[in-house]
């Protein structure tokens, strides 16, 4: 068989997870900015972002891959071929700016379909996706906190894809510790708002690039004087090229893209150094109060950290397509019940019980991260924008804030054990550029690293989420948990309910032992078990995902019959249960063991 495995999307799982399992439409629509949506609304956007994933950007992703980008002398980038007319299409598509208000040149969706539209988008093509993704975060940082008389039409330029934006955040020697940033702005003297910045930001995805004439930077530095720390650190808004009261462009700004990194995976996305003020002088114009950037950044952190959970549920399920298609089509060996017969026809691979098994994993995994996304999506969605019941807003993203370390950390690293997993499935084809599984995982390594490491969202989890009004949120999180429990035993999930619910009692009782920790000054010692703690939650979430799918299909089936994907929802609760919900007993197990070997810093001389 070739290596050609054509690109799809589970639409099925998609819609069930949003208008069966959810029913997203029901509660949106008492909300005013959402009423005038509806499902067969939603349902056709979702169709046609299906369409231009699989038409416009899954054709580039493969060869954007091996083009990669290239950086000229004067520090222009260009996208690997097809990048111009997918930008093109994806912001005449509008989708830049799906959940984004129409005032800003949107069409005002909520944040839930936004993130169904972004992981069908980076399924087909992450590299691509970040440029879109990227802008229109910047472009929301700008709309909320820009300066006065330009935030709102530039923003609109960004939302609608005439304007390009970017993050400057990293310095080199600075990485995750932002507050040791040292990029300068000096204010410029006779323009109020206005400064010159000098210094270097590193690892800027979408530092330059061919797709638009003009590129707003986010840039965090520090004024004259500011105090040490994150608490100096402000916000500015740094365009490639000067602008006027009209948006006009004027001459070229001193902000640089000095080099290209070499990386791992998603070379169709430039990563750049950018050089500010080093060739000529770099002008900016502060975004928010001095010395807020930091707290201006933290407006956006949850939206972006969903996002890369996204990226996650994504690779995930790019992979597992893959890895399905491809064991359905490759012949090898023949069936456990032919073993003995030479003469047998050779069966598919998807026939061996080995295969079986990892897709069966890779499938429950899959499906149970979407529901964690599109419910997180949904529940920021009404927190921020349902006026009439203050209390649930307040318990809706009271749960955002809790579940958004795990789904960031857990789901990308579950994502990336599904790329890994596909590989496998392939075997040595897997390994060769021929097939598409071996660049899911190279593009999909850096999803654990950026928007906060992994282990930085596990100590967020333990020493911050926990932590919240007295633990309040972590016990709601728990009773919820068992209700959902109780509620699935009462429709006939029994016995893996009460294994689910001892699963919750579980990560209850390891949390009252790292606090316990905390609580005797043994701090690195409870730290030290913060990733395997996120590691248990986030396997024992999973798993509650995966009963109220199960529960929901189980509803559908009796009202309205049998499906195929219906069935399996109630097999990958079963399946969960049995072989991946285990897990976390052994993470339980790793965080309560008192070890703290690792802490001896003699053993790394």
């Amino acid at each position: 068989m070739s290596g050609a495995l054509g690109f799809d999307i589970d639409l099925e799982d998609i819609k069930f997870v949003l208008f069966e399992q959810l029913r997203v439409q029901d509660e949106l629509a008492t909300i005013p900015k959402y009423a005038d949506f509806d499902r067969m609304t939603y349902e056709a956007t979702l169709d046609e972002a299906a369409r231009v994933a699989k038409e416009i950007l899954a054709p580039i992703n493969g060869p954007g891959d091996r083009e990669g980008c290239k950086l000229d002398t004067d520090g222009n980038v260009t996208t690997p071929q097809g990048y111009k007319e997918a930008w093109q299409a994806v912001s005449e598509g509008g989708w830049i700016a799906v959940s984004v208000p129409p005032e800003h040149g949107g069409s005002g969706m909520p944040l839930t379909m936004g993130m169904a539209v972004v992981e069908m988008f980076i399924g087909a093509a992450m590299a691509f996706e970040m440029y879109p993704g990227l802008t229109s975060g910047a472009a929301r940082v700008i709309a909320g906190f820009g300066p006065d008389g330009r935030k709102e039409n530039v923003a609109e330029k960004m939302f609608t894809g005439e304007w390009a934006g970017t993050m400057c955040l990293t310095e080199a020697g600075a990485g995750s510790d932002v507050g040791e940033n040292r990029c300068k702005a000096t204010p410029i003297e006779g323009e109020p708002g206005a400064y010159h910045l000098e210094g270097e930001k590193i690892f800027i995805s979408g530092g330059d690039h061919d797709l638009t004439k003009q590129i707003v930077h986010l840039v965090l530095a520090r004024t004259p004087d500011s105090p040490p720390g994150t608490k100096g650190l402000s916000l500015f808004l740094v365009p490639k090229f000067d602008f006027d009261g009209d948006l006009t462009l004027g001459a070229r700004n001193g902000a640089y893209v000095t080099k290209i990194e070499e990386k791992m995976g998603i070379h169709g996305s430039s990563t750049c150094v950018l050089t500010l003020g080093d060739r000529a002088p770099c002008k900016g114009w502060l975004v928010g109060n001095e010395h807020e950037g930091i707290k201006i950044m933290f407006h956006m952190m949850n939206e972006a950290r969903i996002g890369v959970g996204a990226q996650g549920v994504a690779i995930g399920a790019t992979a597992y397509h893959y890895a399905k298609t491809y064991a359905k089509e490759r012949l090898q060996g023949s069936t456990v019940a032919n073993l003995k017969d030479p003469g047998a026809p050779r069966a598919a691979i998807i026939e061996h019980p080995d295969v079986k098994r990892m897709l069966m994993t890779m499938k429950v995994q899959v499906e149970a991260m979407r529901s964690m996304l599109y419910r997180l999506g949904h529940r920021n969605d009404v927190a921020e924008n349902d006026t009439t019941d203050k209390a649930k807003a307040e318990r809706y993203m009271g749960r955002v804030e809790l579940l958004v370390p795990i789904l960031k950390a857990w789901c990308t690293d579950v994502g990336f054990d599904c790329a890994t997993q596909a590989v496998q499935v392939l075997g040595g084809y897997g390994f060769i550029g021929e097939y598409p599984v071996e660049q899911l995982v190279r593009d999909g390594k850096i999803m654990s690293i950026y928007e906060g490491t992994n282990g930085i969202q596990a100590l967020d989890l333990l020493g911050r989420k926990l932590r919240q009004r007295g633990g309040a949120l972590f016990m709601e999180w728990m009773e919820d948990a068992k209700k959902e429990c109780a509620l699935g035993k009462e429709e006939g999930f029994g016995a893996d309910c009460d294994t689910l619910a001892k699963a919750v009692d579980i990560c209850g009782a390891a949390a009252m032992h790292l606090g316990g920790l905390g609580m005797q000054g043994q701090m690195d010692a409870a730290l030290l078990q913060a990733y395997p703690f996120l590691q248990m939650m986030g396997t024992v979430h999973l798993g509650l995902e995966s009963l109220n799918q199960a529960r929901a299909a189980k509803k559908f089936i009796e009202r309205e019959g049998e499906t195929s994907h219906r069935k399996g929802k109630l097999a990958n609760f079963k399946f969960y249960v049995a072989n991946i919900l285990p897990m976390a007993v052994a993470h339980a197990k790793r965080v309560q063991s008192g070890d703290t070997t690792a802490l001896d810093a003699s053993l790394f001389d």
